[in-house]
């Protein structure tokens, strides 16, 4: 019987959270059953998430990142149609793929005249992971530092450069050599330059754990530095690249110039999975500098023709679109809305981001009941309050966020570069009306909060 991909499909319906609790990750289902998260999409489009009843669900988490064009796009859509239509010779190893030459050219024209070569890999963390390796090579020295709460995935090179504990915690020992320096602390990264032995610096120019911002100072400061002791400047665009903060690149806000540059996520159009590393032809060249060097880094399917026909589709969408410059149009919509609920609601204390990477702080409040749900849940475990907002918006308003870092409280929005007035203006009154339930103690929300303190207190059983 040949295989039927859609009969599959529905004979199969709704086993979806019965084979991941038996098969794959049984815990995520108890994240996600916990929360009130465990719902059955079955088609997206654009800003959209479509369950199996037919409601729509605002994806403001665009998959961390991935949806930057939104969900299903046509003309991603017809780009991928026409590769397999065009039966492609594809990964044949041994030969030089027009369509990667033609995403290198095109990424490359859209980065800083100092970047010339390009390098293609299967994700953000493979990307890290190669631009470790030229770094080292490049330079010759083996130190590499990043910051506290920084992401840069989770492959054992990434991980070493990971600043939450979280994620490290049991896989040790990692790479040797790997420090970590305070995030905007430009005179700590001086400390370390100077001794003379540091290959690269890798930071994200907001880092995604967090949402934090830095001062308007500290990347020009770091491009100073690294220069001056010869250390490359790896920025790390895997999130915050492709226009996400209302400028295609993120460290264009400062007006900076990296060494090297990360890429992935958005790239891929939603679709297939692909990252790139962008550097200065130097750098490339002392990394295969022989002929017998042309294989020393590389990837099996990092080139193949869907990705990068993904790539290239997605980077004409944004410039058809003009994608950036609505990234920062509706970031300023979104700001806007926002600060009128700060001074409305106490507990609602910071906005952070650029773009469409915002990040929403949340504090200790004043008020006496306020303050007794608040130390409650913070005891429990830090950072739980952010709980009672995100398990509210996607549970009465049916949008999809998410807690911006462990142990920290700060929700996150990354919403597709599509997104519109209308999902802009529907989110900030949803937010304000969770905002106002969070301000009624004691009240149903504050009830909830019983069952995630519970969750929090056997989290590890």
């Amino acid at each position: 019987m040949p295989f039927d991909l859609n009969a599959t499909l529905n004979a199969r319906r709704g086993e979806n959270y019965k084979l991941h609790s038996n098969l794959l990750n049984s815990k995520m289902v108890r994240v996600l059953t916990t929360i009130g998260y465990d719902r059955y999409y079955e088609r997206a489009e654009g800003c959209y998430l479509i369950d199996r009843e037919g409601d729509r669900y605002l994806d403001f988490l665009s998959g961390f990142g991935v949806f930057a064009v939104g969900r299903n796009h046509p003309v991603v859509k017809r780009a991928l149609s026409d590769v397999l239509e065009a039966d492609l010779a594809s990964l044949v190893q041994m030969d030089c793929s027009l369509l990667a030459g033609l995403l290198g050219e095109a990424l490359l024209e859209r980065a800083p005249d100092r970047l010339s070569r390009c390098f293609f890999a299967n994700s953000g963390a493979e990307a890290i992971e190669g631009a470790m390796k030229f770094a080292r090579y490049a330079t010759g020295r083996q130190r590499i530092l990043y910051c506290d709460h920084a992401f840069h995935g989770l492959t054992y090179g990434a991980l070493s450069l990971n600043g939450d504990e979280q994620f490290r915690e049991g896989f040790g020992p990692l790479l040797p050599g790997c420090d970590a320096i305070p995030f905007g602390d430009a005179e700590a990264l001086e400390r370390e330059l100077a001794r003379g032995d540091v290959a690269a610096f890798f930071v994200e120019p907001i880092q995604g754990h967090g949402v934090n911002v830095p001062a308007d100072d500290y990347l020009p400061a770091v491009q100073d530095l690294c220069r001056r002791f010869e250390t490359l400047f790896v920025a790390d665009e895997i999130q915050t690249g492709l226009g996400r903060t209302g400028r295609f690149h993120a460290f264009e806000h400062w007006g900076v110039e990296p060494d090297i540059v990360t890429l992935a996520k958005g790239l891929s159009g939603g679709y297939a999975p692909v990252g790139a590393i962008l550097c200065r032809e130097d750098i490339f060249d002392k990394v295969f500098h022989q002929l017998e060097r042309a294989v020393v880094h590389g990837s099996t399917f990092s080139k193949n023709p869907l990705a990068m026909a993904a790539g290239l589709a997605t980077l004409n969408v944004i410039e058809e679109e003009r994608l950036v410059e609505r990234a920062a149009h509706m970031g300023e919509r979104f700001r806007k809305g926002l600060e009128p609920l700060l001074q409305k609601y106490e507990i609602f204390q910071e906005i952070r981001g650029k773009g469409l990477m915002i990040g929403f702080g949340f504090g200790e409040p004043n008020s006496l009941g306020l303050k007794m749900g608040w130390k409650a849940l913070e005891t429990a475990l830090q950072g739980l309050f952010s709980q009672l907002v995100t398990v509210p918006l996607f549970q009465r308003h049916r949008i999809l966020s998410q807690v911006a870092a462990h142990r920290m409280n700060v929700v996150k929005i990354l919403p597709p570069l599509v997104v519109g007035e209308e999902e802009v203006d529907y989110f900030l009154a949803s937010f304000d009306d969770v905002l106002a339930d969070c301000h009624r103690y004691p009240g149903t929300l504050w009830d909830f909060s019983r069952t995630l303190v519970k969750a929090a207190l056997n989290r590890h059983n």
